[in-house]
């Protein structure tokens, strides 16, 4: 089989978080900025969508309230 050429910049880098940017820190206050998963518990966050919060450890899906459905 023929190889082929090397295009440069044709792969998406996915740039990894880490755990700091799940946190804020306010004077001597630590703030978490998403919440926890409520089946698996501390340590466990939940990934933040636009409608929706998802644990990718268990799958929990939490739907974010929204004016209309209060």
């Amino acid at each position: 089989m023929a190889e082929k050429p090397e295009e440069e910049g044709t792969e998406k880098e996915k740039e990894r978080k880490s755990v700091f940017s799940h946190y804020r820190i306010e004077g001597e206050k630590l703030e978490r900025l998403l919440p926890f998963c409520e089946r698996c518990g501390p340590g466990y966050f939940m990934a933040d969508h636009s409608d929706r919060y998802t644990c990718g450890h268990c799958g929990f899906t939490r739907y974010k309230r929204t004016e209309a459905d209060q």
